[in-house]
Protein backbone atom coordinates (compact mmCIF):
# COMPACT_ATOMS: atom_id res chain seq x y z
CA UNK A 1 0.00 0.00 0.00
CA UNK A 2 1.23 3.16 -0.89
CA UNK A 3 1.70 6.38 1.61
CA UNK A 4 1.90 9.64 0.60
CA UNK A 5 2.45 12.56 2.56
CA UNK A 6 2.51 15.91 0.05
CA UNK A 7 -0.39 18.58 -0.62
CA UNK A 8 -1.37 18.73 -4.73
CA UNK A 9 -0.53 22.27 -5.40
CA UNK A 10 2.26 21.62 -7.59
CA UNK A 11 0.78 19.77 -10.53
CA UNK A 12 3.51 18.20 -13.33
CA UNK A 13 1.67 17.85 -16.21
CA UNK A 14 3.12 16.00 -19.36
CA UNK A 15 1.82 15.69 -22.91
CA UNK A 16 4.49 14.66 -25.14
CA UNK A 17 3.44 14.62 -29.06
CA UNK A 18 2.29 17.56 -31.39
CA UNK A 19 2.65 21.24 -31.38
CA UNK A 20 1.76 22.63 -27.14
CA UNK A 21 1.82 25.80 -26.54
CA UNK A 22 0.35 28.55 -24.85
CA UNK A 23 -1.47 29.30 -28.34
CA UNK A 24 -1.19 25.86 -30.09
CA UNK A 25 -1.21 25.95 -34.09
CA UNK A 26 -4.59 23.63 -33.77
CA UNK A 27 -4.63 21.37 -37.37
CA UNK A 28 -0.83 20.87 -37.45
CA UNK A 29 0.14 16.93 -37.17
CA UNK A 30 -1.63 15.25 -33.78
CA UNK A 31 -2.50 18.68 -32.47
CA UNK A 32 -6.44 18.97 -31.86
CA UNK A 33 -8.44 17.86 -29.23
CA UNK A 34 -5.73 16.51 -26.30
CA UNK A 35 -3.91 19.85 -26.72
CA UNK A 36 -6.86 21.70 -26.28
CA UNK A 37 -8.01 19.57 -23.01
CA UNK A 38 -4.42 19.67 -21.44
CA UNK A 39 -4.22 23.47 -21.92
CA UNK A 40 -8.03 24.46 -20.69
CA UNK A 41 -7.28 22.11 -17.91
CA UNK A 42 -3.70 23.78 -16.74
CA UNK A 43 -5.40 26.89 -17.25
CA UNK A 44 -8.31 25.69 -15.04
CA UNK A 45 -5.98 24.62 -12.54
CA UNK A 46 -3.88 27.79 -11.92
CA UNK A 47 -7.34 29.92 -11.85
CA UNK A 48 -8.14 27.25 -9.07
CA UNK A 49 -4.66 28.29 -7.27
CA UNK A 50 -2.65 25.69 -8.25
CA UNK A 51 1.22 25.71 -10.01
CA UNK A 52 1.38 23.70 -13.22
CA UNK A 53 4.36 23.16 -15.56
CA UNK A 54 2.47 21.69 -18.67
CA UNK A 55 5.81 19.65 -19.84
CA UNK A 56 6.48 18.45 -23.52
CA UNK A 57 8.89 17.79 -25.96
CA UNK A 58 10.63 20.71 -27.38
CA UNK A 59 11.54 20.69 -31.43
CA UNK A 60 11.80 22.77 -34.34
CA UNK A 61 12.52 26.08 -33.43
CA UNK A 62 10.15 26.73 -30.20
CA UNK A 63 11.35 28.17 -27.24
CA UNK A 64 12.02 26.27 -24.05
CA UNK A 65 9.08 27.82 -22.02
CA UNK A 66 5.60 29.69 -22.59
CA UNK A 67 4.81 31.49 -19.54
CA UNK A 68 0.48 31.77 -19.57
CA UNK A 69 0.45 33.40 -16.30
CA UNK A 70 1.59 33.12 -12.88
CA UNK A 71 0.55 29.56 -11.97
CA UNK A 72 1.02 28.25 -15.13
CA UNK A 73 3.88 27.49 -17.78
CA UNK A 74 4.30 25.47 -20.84
CA UNK A 75 8.02 23.74 -20.43
CA UNK A 76 9.57 21.92 -23.57
CA UNK A 77 12.19 18.99 -22.95
CA UNK A 78 14.44 18.76 -25.98
CA UNK A 79 15.09 14.88 -26.93
CA UNK A 80 16.02 12.50 -30.05
CA UNK A 81 16.47 15.70 -32.42
CA UNK A 82 14.34 18.89 -33.48
CA UNK A 83 12.74 17.09 -36.31
CA UNK A 84 8.60 16.48 -35.35
CA UNK A 85 8.00 13.04 -33.90
CA UNK A 86 4.50 11.34 -35.07
CA UNK A 87 2.79 10.18 -31.91
CA UNK A 88 2.99 6.23 -33.77
CA UNK A 89 6.86 6.80 -33.75
CA UNK A 90 7.26 7.96 -29.79
CA UNK A 91 7.76 4.55 -28.33
CA UNK A 92 12.23 4.65 -28.97
CA UNK A 93 12.39 8.12 -27.87
CA UNK A 94 10.46 8.47 -23.68
CA UNK A 95 13.85 7.23 -22.09
CA UNK A 96 15.47 9.87 -23.54
CA UNK A 97 12.51 12.63 -22.36
CA UNK A 98 12.47 11.08 -18.74
CA UNK A 99 16.78 11.33 -18.45
CA UNK A 100 16.59 14.93 -19.80
CA UNK A 101 13.35 16.33 -17.74
CA UNK A 102 14.27 14.61 -14.54
CA UNK A 103 17.84 16.61 -15.19
CA UNK A 104 16.17 20.06 -15.46
CA UNK A 105 13.95 19.55 -12.93
CA UNK A 106 17.04 18.76 -10.51
CA UNK A 107 18.94 21.82 -11.58
CA UNK A 108 16.19 24.05 -11.26
CA UNK A 109 15.49 22.33 -7.72
CA UNK A 110 11.43 21.77 -9.19
CA UNK A 111 9.45 19.87 -6.93
CA UNK A 112 5.94 18.12 -7.58
CA UNK A 113 3.11 16.78 -5.43
CA UNK A 114 1.68 15.40 -8.57
CA UNK A 115 1.97 13.98 -11.75
CA UNK A 116 -1.07 14.00 -14.51
CA UNK A 117 0.22 12.39 -17.46
CA UNK A 118 -1.94 12.05 -20.81
CA UNK A 119 -1.74 9.61 -23.54
CA UNK A 120 -0.09 6.26 -23.40
CA UNK A 121 3.54 8.35 -24.50
CA UNK A 122 3.25 10.56 -21.49
CA UNK A 123 1.88 7.82 -19.33
CA UNK A 124 5.00 5.71 -19.58
CA UNK A 125 6.99 8.54 -18.82
CA UNK A 126 5.22 9.72 -16.39
CA UNK A 127 4.96 6.77 -14.63
CA UNK A 128 8.67 6.79 -14.42
CA UNK A 129 8.89 10.22 -12.95
CA UNK A 130 6.77 9.87 -10.52
CA UNK A 131 8.34 7.04 -9.12
CA UNK A 132 11.30 8.61 -9.00
CA UNK A 133 9.90 11.87 -7.62
CA UNK A 134 8.20 9.95 -4.77
CA UNK A 135 4.53 11.49 -5.76
CA UNK A 136 1.10 10.13 -7.03
CA UNK A 137 0.56 9.35 -10.55
CA UNK A 138 -2.72 10.04 -12.26
CA UNK A 139 -3.50 9.48 -16.00
CA UNK A 140 -5.78 9.93 -18.74
CA UNK A 141 -5.59 7.91 -22.01
CA UNK A 142 -7.55 9.78 -24.08
CA UNK A 143 -7.45 6.41 -26.70
CA UNK A 144 -6.90 3.30 -26.16
CA UNK A 145 -4.64 1.01 -28.45
CA UNK A 146 -6.64 -2.42 -28.18
CA UNK A 147 -10.49 -0.32 -29.48
CA UNK A 148 -7.87 1.42 -32.44
CA UNK A 149 -6.52 -1.90 -33.19
CA UNK A 150 -9.67 -3.05 -33.42
CA UNK A 151 -11.28 -0.69 -35.36
CA UNK A 152 -9.07 0.18 -37.63
CA UNK A 153 -8.69 -4.01 -38.71
CA UNK A 154 -11.68 -3.55 -39.86
CA UNK A 155 -10.35 -1.58 -43.10
CA UNK A 156 -6.64 -2.01 -42.76
CA UNK A 157 -4.09 -5.20 -43.52
CA UNK A 158 -2.69 -5.97 -40.43
CA UNK A 159 0.76 -6.37 -41.22
CA UNK A 160 0.58 -2.79 -42.40
CA UNK A 161 -1.26 -1.35 -39.48
CA UNK A 162 1.21 -3.21 -36.99
CA UNK A 163 4.21 -1.82 -39.03
CA UNK A 164 2.71 1.66 -39.17
CA UNK A 165 1.45 1.98 -35.15
CA UNK A 166 3.31 -0.54 -33.15
CA UNK A 167 -0.06 -1.35 -31.75
CA UNK A 168 1.51 -4.81 -29.78
CA UNK A 169 4.49 -2.40 -28.04
CA UNK A 170 1.52 0.19 -27.14
CA UNK A 171 -1.25 -2.31 -25.76
CA UNK A 172 1.64 -3.95 -23.93
CA UNK A 173 2.79 -0.72 -22.72
CA UNK A 174 -0.19 1.11 -21.89
CA UNK A 175 -0.94 -2.01 -19.54
CA UNK A 176 2.05 -1.60 -17.53
CA UNK A 177 0.65 2.40 -16.98
CA UNK A 178 -2.80 1.26 -16.38
CA UNK A 179 -1.79 -1.28 -13.97
CA UNK A 180 1.33 0.92 -12.25
CA UNK A 181 -0.42 4.39 -11.61
CA UNK A 182 -2.51 5.28 -8.96
CA UNK A 183 -5.64 6.53 -10.93
CA UNK A 184 -6.86 6.27 -14.43
CA UNK A 185 -9.42 9.39 -15.40
CA UNK A 186 -11.39 7.64 -18.43
CA UNK A 187 -13.14 10.12 -20.34
CA UNK A 188 -16.22 7.78 -21.19
CA UNK A 189 -18.27 5.29 -19.95
CA UNK A 190 -17.47 2.99 -22.83
CA UNK A 191 -13.74 3.92 -22.35
CA UNK A 192 -13.96 2.97 -18.60
CA UNK A 193 -15.87 -0.35 -19.57
CA UNK A 194 -12.55 -1.34 -22.33
CA UNK A 195 -10.01 -0.42 -19.47
CA UNK A 196 -11.72 -2.95 -16.98
CA UNK A 197 -12.08 -5.68 -20.37
CA UNK A 198 -9.14 -5.16 -22.04
CA UNK A 199 -6.93 -3.84 -19.29
CA UNK A 200 -7.81 -5.15 -16.28
CA UNK A 201 -8.37 -1.84 -14.93
CA UNK A 202 -9.97 -2.00 -11.40
CA UNK A 203 -13.13 -0.10 -10.41
CA UNK A 204 -11.63 1.48 -7.51
CA UNK A 205 -8.68 2.93 -9.58
CA UNK A 206 -10.58 4.59 -11.89
CA UNK A 207 -13.19 7.43 -12.15
CA UNK A 208 -14.85 8.84 -15.59
CA UNK A 209 -14.81 12.77 -15.83
CA UNK A 210 -15.87 13.57 -19.53
CA UNK A 211 -13.68 16.44 -21.47
CA UNK A 212 -14.76 20.14 -21.36
CA UNK A 213 -15.13 22.86 -23.41
CA UNK A 214 -14.90 26.87 -23.09
CA UNK A 215 -18.46 27.88 -21.85
CA UNK A 216 -17.45 31.38 -22.55
CA UNK A 217 -15.96 31.11 -26.17
CA UNK A 218 -18.56 28.91 -27.47
CA UNK A 219 -22.17 29.95 -27.24
CA UNK A 220 -25.18 30.36 -29.37
CA UNK A 221 -26.80 33.10 -31.33
CA UNK A 222 -29.94 34.75 -31.78
CA UNK A 223 -31.38 33.36 -35.27
CA UNK A 224 -31.06 36.73 -36.51
CA UNK A 225 -27.92 36.80 -36.14
CA UNK A 226 -26.84 33.85 -37.63
CA UNK A 227 -28.49 34.91 -41.03
CA UNK A 228 -25.83 37.97 -41.13
CA UNK A 229 -22.93 35.68 -40.03
CA UNK A 230 -24.32 32.79 -42.90
CA UNK A 231 -23.75 35.78 -45.33
CA UNK A 232 -20.58 37.28 -43.66
CA UNK A 233 -18.99 33.69 -44.29
CA UNK A 234 -20.78 32.26 -47.26
CA UNK A 235 -22.51 29.84 -45.83
CA UNK A 236 -25.94 28.40 -47.20
CA UNK A 237 -28.99 27.76 -44.81
CA UNK A 238 -29.17 23.99 -45.80
CA UNK A 239 -24.70 23.70 -44.80
CA UNK A 240 -23.67 20.45 -43.39
CA UNK A 241 -20.25 21.01 -41.40
CA UNK A 242 -17.66 18.53 -40.50
CA UNK A 243 -14.81 19.49 -38.80
CA UNK A 244 -11.62 18.27 -37.64
CA UNK A 245 -7.97 16.48 -38.63
CA UNK A 246 -7.77 14.29 -41.37
CA UNK A 247 -7.55 10.63 -40.50
CA UNK A 248 -9.33 7.61 -41.22
CA UNK A 249 -11.04 6.96 -37.97
CA UNK A 250 -12.73 10.45 -38.66
CA UNK A 251 -15.49 8.83 -41.18
CA UNK A 252 -14.92 11.53 -43.52
CA UNK A 253 -15.46 8.72 -46.74
CA UNK A 254 -18.93 7.58 -44.82
CA UNK A 255 -19.75 11.14 -44.50
CA UNK A 256 -19.67 11.40 -48.74
CA UNK A 257 -21.78 8.01 -48.91
CA UNK A 258 -24.72 9.66 -46.68
CA UNK A 259 -24.86 12.54 -49.12
CA UNK A 260 -26.97 11.53 -52.15
CA UNK A 261 -29.59 10.53 -48.87
CA UNK A 262 -29.19 14.11 -47.75
CA UNK A 263 -30.05 15.40 -51.37
CA UNK A 264 -32.87 13.39 -51.87
CA UNK A 265 -34.52 14.70 -48.96
CA UNK A 266 -33.22 18.35 -49.33
CA UNK A 267 -32.20 19.20 -52.58
CA UNK A 268 -30.27 22.29 -51.54
CA UNK A 269 -28.12 20.70 -48.88
CA UNK A 270 -24.35 21.05 -49.31
CA UNK A 271 -21.35 19.55 -46.64
CA UNK A 272 -19.02 21.91 -45.80
CA UNK A 273 -15.79 20.11 -45.09
CA UNK A 274 -12.75 21.86 -42.98
CA UNK A 275 -11.07 18.89 -42.86
CA UNK A 276 -7.26 18.90 -42.15
CA UNK A 277 -4.29 20.94 -40.82
CA UNK A 278 -2.71 24.69 -42.54
CA UNK A 279 -0.26 22.92 -44.37
CA UNK A 280 0.21 18.98 -44.42
CA UNK A 281 0.74 17.09 -47.58
CA UNK A 282 -0.89 14.31 -45.93
CA UNK A 283 -3.69 16.00 -45.38
CA UNK A 284 -3.89 16.97 -48.96
CA UNK A 285 -3.37 13.08 -50.42
CA UNK A 286 -6.65 12.44 -48.01
CA UNK A 287 -8.68 15.02 -49.47
CA UNK A 288 -7.60 14.31 -52.84
CA UNK A 289 -9.12 10.59 -52.44
CA UNK A 290 -12.02 12.20 -50.61
CA UNK A 291 -12.47 14.44 -53.47
CA UNK A 292 -12.14 11.08 -55.77
CA UNK A 293 -14.56 9.28 -54.25
CA UNK A 294 -17.31 12.07 -54.08
CA UNK A 295 -17.16 12.34 -57.81
CA UNK A 296 -17.47 8.33 -58.35
CA UNK A 297 -20.49 9.05 -56.64
CA UNK A 298 -21.76 11.94 -58.24
CA UNK A 299 -21.57 14.59 -55.42
CA UNK A 300 -18.87 16.26 -56.00
CA UNK A 301 -20.47 19.90 -56.28
CA UNK A 302 -22.24 19.31 -53.55
CA UNK A 303 -18.80 20.09 -51.44
CA UNK A 304 -17.18 22.95 -50.07
CA UNK A 305 -13.74 22.26 -49.28
CA UNK A 306 -12.76 24.60 -45.92
CA UNK A 307 -9.57 22.46 -45.14
CA UNK A 308 -8.65 24.85 -42.34
CA UNK A 309 -10.66 26.79 -39.97
CA UNK A 310 -8.66 29.26 -38.11
CA UNK A 311 -9.01 28.97 -34.43
CA UNK A 312 -10.55 32.43 -34.21
CA UNK A 313 -13.24 31.74 -36.79
CA UNK A 314 -14.71 28.25 -34.80
CA UNK A 315 -17.19 29.35 -33.13
CA UNK A 316 -18.76 30.90 -35.57
CA UNK A 317 -18.37 28.30 -38.46
CA UNK A 318 -20.78 26.05 -36.10
CA UNK A 319 -23.09 28.61 -35.41
CA UNK A 320 -23.72 29.00 -39.14
CA UNK A 321 -24.02 25.55 -39.61
CA UNK A 322 -27.35 24.10 -40.30
CA UNK A 323 -26.03 21.09 -39.07
CA UNK A 324 -23.00 19.54 -37.33
CA UNK A 325 -21.80 15.76 -38.31
CA UNK A 326 -19.54 13.87 -36.48
CA UNK A 327 -19.38 10.67 -38.53
CA UNK A 328 -16.17 8.86 -36.93
CA UNK A 329 -15.61 4.71 -37.35
CA UNK A 330 -14.54 5.55 -33.84
CA UNK A 331 -14.04 8.20 -31.43
CA UNK A 332 -13.46 8.57 -27.86
CA UNK A 333 -15.40 10.99 -27.34
CA UNK A 334 -15.56 13.65 -29.59
CA UNK A 335 -15.00 17.26 -28.49
CA UNK A 336 -16.12 19.29 -31.76
CA UNK A 337 -19.41 17.54 -31.64
CA UNK A 338 -20.03 18.97 -27.89
CA UNK A 339 -18.50 22.38 -28.70
CA UNK A 340 -21.05 22.62 -31.95
CA UNK A 341 -23.70 21.92 -29.53
CA UNK A 342 -22.69 24.37 -26.82
CA UNK A 343 -23.15 26.74 -30.11
CA UNK A 344 -26.81 25.74 -30.41
CA UNK A 345 -26.20 23.83 -34.01
CA UNK A 346 -28.06 20.82 -34.05
CA UNK A 347 -26.03 17.74 -34.06
CA UNK A 348 -25.51 14.35 -35.38
CA UNK A 349 -22.85 12.39 -33.66
CA UNK A 350 -21.43 8.62 -34.52
CA UNK A 351 -22.98 5.62 -32.58
CA UNK A 352 -19.19 4.39 -32.21
CA UNK A 353 -18.37 6.93 -29.49
CA UNK A 354 -18.51 8.13 -26.03
CA UNK A 355 -20.87 10.58 -26.08
CA UNK A 356 -23.55 8.42 -27.18
CA UNK A 357 -24.08 6.75 -23.55
CA UNK A 358 -24.53 10.59 -22.54
CA UNK A 359 -27.24 11.65 -25.20
CA UNK A 360 -31.05 12.05 -25.22
CA UNK A 361 -32.10 11.11 -28.68
CA UNK A 362 -34.34 13.43 -30.06
CA UNK A 363 -33.87 15.87 -27.77
CA UNK A 364 -30.21 16.85 -27.47
CA UNK A 365 -28.23 15.63 -30.31
CA UNK A 366 -29.60 12.63 -32.86
CA UNK A 367 -27.27 9.99 -33.71
CA UNK A 368 -26.59 7.28 -36.18
CA UNK A 369 -24.35 5.04 -37.47
CA UNK A 370 -22.07 6.21 -40.47
CA UNK A 371 -21.49 2.56 -41.55
CA UNK A 372 -25.34 2.57 -42.92
CA UNK A 373 -25.07 6.01 -44.97
CA UNK A 374 -28.45 5.89 -45.70
CA UNK A 375 -29.22 5.92 -42.03
CA UNK A 376 -26.54 8.52 -41.21
CA UNK A 377 -28.03 10.99 -44.51
CA UNK A 378 -31.92 10.93 -43.23
CA UNK A 379 -30.56 11.87 -39.53
CA UNK A 380 -28.63 14.53 -41.08
CA UNK A 381 -31.79 16.05 -43.68
CA UNK A 382 -34.35 15.96 -40.08
CA UNK A 383 -33.14 19.17 -38.44
CA UNK A 384 -33.58 20.75 -41.89
CA UNK A 385 -36.70 19.21 -42.23
CA UNK A 386 -38.68 20.20 -39.27
CA UNK A 387 -38.00 23.44 -37.98
CA UNK A 388 -39.40 21.85 -34.07
CA UNK A 389 -36.83 19.33 -34.04
CA UNK A 390 -34.00 21.89 -34.86
CA UNK A 391 -35.28 24.63 -32.40
CA UNK A 392 -35.68 21.65 -30.05
CA UNK A 393 -32.26 20.37 -30.51
CA UNK A 394 -30.23 23.63 -30.83
CA UNK A 395 -31.51 24.92 -27.36
CA UNK A 396 -31.04 21.56 -25.13
CA UNK A 397 -28.28 20.74 -27.38
CA UNK A 398 -26.64 23.86 -26.09
CA UNK A 399 -27.81 23.67 -22.33
CA UNK A 400 -26.60 19.49 -22.30
CA UNK A 401 -23.37 21.03 -23.37
CA UNK A 402 -22.84 24.30 -21.04
CA UNK A 403 -24.25 22.39 -17.98
CA UNK A 404 -22.02 19.01 -18.54
CA UNK A 405 -18.70 20.35 -20.07
CA UNK A 406 -17.90 23.58 -18.71
CA UNK A 407 -13.93 23.57 -18.59
CA UNK A 408 -14.25 25.10 -14.70
CA UNK A 409 -16.29 22.29 -13.58
CA UNK A 410 -14.36 19.69 -15.10
CA UNK A 411 -11.14 20.66 -13.80
CA UNK A 412 -12.59 21.00 -10.22
CA UNK A 413 -14.02 17.24 -10.73
CA UNK A 414 -9.90 16.14 -11.36
CA UNK A 415 -8.93 18.45 -8.64
CA UNK A 416 -10.51 16.41 -6.25
CA UNK A 417 -9.73 12.98 -6.85
CA UNK A 418 -5.40 14.94 -6.75
CA UNK A 419 -6.57 15.94 -3.31
CA UNK A 420 -7.41 12.61 -2.25
CA UNK A 421 -3.66 12.50 -1.73
CA UNK A 422 -3.60 15.09 0.54
CA UNK A 423 -2.00 14.59 4.06
CA UNK A 424 -0.66 10.72 5.06
CA UNK A 425 -3.87 9.37 3.13
CA UNK A 426 -3.60 5.96 1.75
CA UNK A 427 -3.34 4.99 -2.31
CA UNK A 428 -6.01 6.22 -3.65
CA UNK A 429 -9.35 3.95 -3.94
CA UNK A 430 -7.64 1.92 -1.18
Amino acid sequence: MTMYNFSTNNVLMISLHGYVAAEPELGMPDTGGQVVYVLELAKRFSRLGRRVDLVTRRFEDQPEFDEVNDNFRVWRIPFSGKEFIRKEDMHDHIGDFVTNFLSAASARGQQYDIVYSHYWDAGVAGQKIAEEMGVPHVHTPHSLGSWKKHNMGLDMDKTEMEAVYRFEERIRKEFLVYQMCDHVIATTIPQADLLKEQYDVLDRHMTVVPPGMDEDRFSPIRQKDQEGLRAKLGIQPHDVLTLGRMAHNKGYDLLIEAIPTLIRLVPDARLLAAIGSEDSDQDEAGIAELSTLAQKIGVADKIEWVKYVPDEYLANYYRAAAVFSLSSRYEPFGMVAVEAMACGTPTVITVHGGLLELIDFGRQALYADPNRPEEFGAMLALPMQYENLAHELSVEGARFARRNFGWTGIAKRILEIFDTFRGSSDELGS
